[in-house]
C-alpha cells in the first residue's frame, strides 16, 4: 500500500475534531504523560512511517518480534515521538459514545508504548529522517506506528504507519505457574484471544518423555465496566482477551513434567503454544535443598528503551535477568505486590507476563496484592488513594492465580518442603478482630513444625519495621497500625522471617519483639531467635526510596540499590539467607540461622502460656 493510499484511508475517521475534552496528564506512569484526548490533526503529505516486517511469528510459540520503523517528516523537531497503537485503529471511529452532544476526541486509547523520533537517530532534527527498533509482543491484535510532533502535552499526529500483525494474534501465551491448594496441585494460567464460543482450552501434559494427558482449563474476563475508574475505564482500557487456568493434579514429588498449551478449534484443529516443563513440589517435610526467591515492586521494563519517560522502574529488567539466569537454581518465586506498576494502562500486564515468562513457565510465580493492584475509592480497599489507576484489584486477581477463598480477599497460605509461607493482602484490614487476622493467626498456628520449621510471612506495606524516609517522618517506622495487632502473632508462633515490600530498598532488622533486638549477633543465629527478622524487600525494580538520617538500634543493613533475595533451606535445621543486587546478582548480605526442634518448642517471652507454682 502506497503512503498517499494509506493517508486517504486514514483521514476519514480523523475529520471530526472541535471542542476536545480536557484530561489531566499527570501521573507516575510513563504513559500517562501522553496527553492523548489532546490530539489534533496535522498528516503531512512528505511525511511517513513505515514498519518491517508486517508479519509477525511465523514459528510455532514465538509471541515476540524485533519490528524496524522507519520515518521522515518535511518539519522535524526535537520533541516528536513515535507512539506504537494497537488496535491498528485507534482514531476516534473506535471511541465509546458517552455524550452525544460532545464530539469525541481525535484519539481515545493511550499508545501501548512510545519513543522520541531522535533516540537511536541523533541527526533527525536536521534530516528530519530517522528510525527504531522495537520490540513487540503478541498482544491478540494489530499494530500501527505513528509519528507525532508537539511532544506529550500537544500531540499532532503527523503520520501513520502500514499495520503489523502477528500471523496468529490469539494464539495461547505468556504461560504463569502457581501452587493449587494442595502440595500435590500446579496450575498453569495464561492468556489467549480465544473465547469458549470459538474453542476449548486445554494443557497437555505429563511426565516429561511420559505419555501426555490433557487437562481442561477454566475461562476468564472482564469489561470496560469492570474497571473501577480512569485511566483503565477511558484511555488505558485494551481488551484482556481470554485468561485460562487448568489445574494439574495428582503430581508426584520432585518429578519434571512437561507441558503445551493448547486450544481445540471446533473445526477440530489444534493451537498449540511450544513446549515448557516444569518441576513438581516436594512432599511437605521432605528433607532436600529447598531455594525461595522473594521480592516487591518490580514493575516491567522495555528491552527496546521505550517507554520510560521517567525511568520509573530502571531496575525491572535486571532483576529479571539475574533470575532468569539463576532459574536452575530457584524453585519457586514470591512477588509480594505492586507487580507491574500498569497503574490502568492494561496494556501492560501482557508486556509483563511476557517478561517474566521465562521464569513463571518454569517455576511458581506466587503473587500478593499491593496498593498498585487493589486501591480504589469506594471499592473496599483499606486505603482510599487512586493507585491502582482503576483497576481495582481486578487485573491482579485475574492475570494470576492463587490459592486464595476469595480473590477478592487477597490473602492465602502455601507451602514449599520444609516452608511455610503466610501471605497477608495489606489492602484490606488486618488487624485484631477482621477477617484476616483470624486467617494470619489460623495460617501460623496451623504449621506442623516438625516438618515445616521454617515458617515465613509475607505481606505488601510494612508491617513490620522499616528505616524509609516515608516511614520515618511519621514516626511509626511501619506502616501506620502495621505491627501493633501482628506482633505477638509473630511472636507466638514463632515466625522466623516477616517479608515486605512497598519500600523501595532493603533492609535487614535484628531478631526482634516489641522494638527491642532479642539477640546481639548479626550473621549466624544459632537455636532460637526469640523474636522475628524483619526485611524491606521492595527494591526489585521500581524507583528508589531513600531512607531516614535517623539511626535506629534495630536496623543492621541497608542498602539503597535494587535487588531480591533468596533463601535456601538445607535442611530442617539450616536456613540461609541471601541478598543480591540485580546489577550483578552477587550476595552483599546473608545470615544462616541453625537449630534443632526443640528449639522450636522452646519458650519465649510471648510465646508460651502463663504457669503457675502448681503447674
Amino acid at each position: 500500500m502506497t503512503r498517499g493510499l494509506r493517508l486517504m484511508i486514514f483521514i476519514p475517521s480523523l475529520l471530526i475534531l472541535t471542542n476536545l475534552q480536557e484530561t489531566s496528564s499527570h501521573g507516575d506512569h510513563p504513559l500517562s504523560r501522553i496527553a492523548i484526548h489532546e490530539a489534533t490533526l496535522a498528516l503531512t503529505p512528505l511525511a511517513y512511517v513505515e514498519a518491517s516486517p508486517s508479519i509477525l511469528g511465523l514459528t510455532t510459540g514465538q509471541n515476540s518480534e524485533w519490528v524496524t520503523v522507519e520515518y521522515s517528516t518535511p518539519f522535524p523537531s526535537v520533541d516528536d515521538w513515535i507512539g506504537v497503537f494497537s488496535p491498528a485503529n485507534f482514531s476516534a471511529s473506535t471511541c465509546p459514545s458517552e455524550n452525544p452532544r460532545v464530539y469525541p476526541p481525535l484519539l481515545c486509547s493511550a499508545p501501548i508504548k512510545f519513543q522520541y523520533a531522535n533516540y537511536s537517530s541523533p541527526q533527525y532534527k536536521d534530516t528530519g529522517k530517522g528510525s527504531l527498533k522495537l520490540q513487540m509482543i503478541n498482544q491478540r491484535s494489530d499494530f500501527s506506528f505513528a509519528l507525532f510532533t508537539g511532544g506529550f502535552l500537544n500531540p499532532k499526529l503527523v503520520a501513520v504507519s502500514n499495520k503489523v500483525a502477528f500471523s496468529n494474534p490469539n494464539a495461547p501465551a505468556y504461560p504463569r505457574l502457581a501452587q493449587g491448594k494442595k502440595w500435590d496441585e500446579m496450575t498453569v494460567t495464561w492468556t489467549s484471544g480465544y473465547g469458549i464460543s470459538e474453542a476449548e482450552p486445554f494443557v497437555e501434559w505429563g511426565p516429561k518423555g511420559g505419555v501426555p494427558i490433557h487437562s481442561p482449563a477454566g475461562t476468564l474476563t472482564f469489561e470496560r465496566s469492570s474497571m473501577c475508574g480512569a485511566p483503565a475505564r477511558t484511555v488505558g482500557w485494551r481488551d484482556p482477551g481470554y485468561i485460562h487456568t487448568s489445574f494439574l493434579k495428582e503430581l508426584w514429588p520432585n518429578a519434571v513434567y512437561a507441558y503445551k498449551l493448547g486450544h481445540r478449534l471446533f473445526n477440530c484443529t489444534y493451537i498449540w503454544s511450544k513446549e515448557y516443563q516444569f518441576k513438581a513440589p516436594p512432599y511437605p517435610g521432605q528433607d532436600s535443598v529447598q531455594r525461595v526467591v522473594i521480592f516487591g515492586d518490580m514493575g516491567k521494563g522495555e528491552v527496546d528503551g521505550s517507554s520510560e519517560y521517567n525511568d520509573f522502574q530502571p531496575g525491572s529488567l535486571n532483576t529479571t535477568k539475574q533470575l532468569v539466569q539463576d532459574l536452575k537454581n530457584i524453585d519457586i518465586v514470591f512477588h509480594i505486590g505492586d507487580i507491574c506498576y500498569a497503574n490502568g494502562y492494561l496494556s501492560q500486564w501482557d508486556q509483563f507476563t511476557a517478561q517474566i515468562e521465562p521464569i513463571a513457565s518454569s517455576v511458581p510465580y506466587m503473587i500478593a496484592s499491593g496498593n498498585h493492584e487493589r486501591d480504589w475509592p469506594g471499592t473496599g480497599s483499606f486505603y482510599g488513594n487512586m493507585d491502582s489507576g482503576g483497576e481495582c484489584g481486578v487485573l491482579a486477581q485475574t492475570m494470576f492465580y492463587a490459592p486464595t477463598e476469595n480473590r477478592e480477599k487477597f490473602w492465602y497460605s502455601t507451602g514449599y518442603g520444609m516452608f511455610r509461607f503466610c501471605i497477608a493482602d495489606t489492602e484490606h484490614d488486618w488487624r485484631e478482630g477482621t477477617e484476616q487476622y483470624k486467617f494470619i493467626e489460623h495460617c501460623l498456628a496451623s504449621v506442623d513444625r516438625n516438618k515445616q520449621p521454617w515458617l515465613i510471612f509475607l505481606a505488601h506495606r510494612v508491617l513490620g519495621y522499616s528505616s524509609d524516609f516515608s516511614y520515618a517522618i511519621e514516626g511509626s517506622f511501619e506502616e501506620p497500625m502495621g505491627r501493633e495487632s501482628l506482633q505477638k502473632l509473630w511472636q507466638k508462633y514463632k515466625v522466623d522471617i516477616a517479608m515486605f515490600g512497598h519500600v523501595h530498598n532493603y533492609e535487614r532488622t535484628c531478631p526482634i519483639y516489641q522494638n527491642i533486638c532479642t539477640s546481639k549477633e548479626k550473621h549466624s543465629y544459632k537455636g532460637n531467635l526469640n523474636g522475628t527478622i524483619h526485611v524491606a524487600a521492595g527494591g526489585a525494580g521500581a524507583s528508589l526510596s531513600p531512607f531516614t538520617t535517623l539511626q535506629t538500634a534495630w536496623s543492621l543493613y541497608k542498602d539503597y540499590d535494587h535487588g531480591f533475595v533468596k533463601l535456601t533451606a538445607f535442611d530442617h535445621s539450616n536456613l540461609l539467607f541471601e541478598y543480591k543486587k540485580s546489577r550483578d546478582g552477587k550476595v552483599y548480605d546473608s545470615f544462616t540461622i541453625s537449630r534443632d526442634y526443640r528449639d522450636i518448642l522452646a519458650c519465649t517471652v510471648g510465646s508460651c502460656p502463663s504457669t503457675t507454682l502448681a503447674s
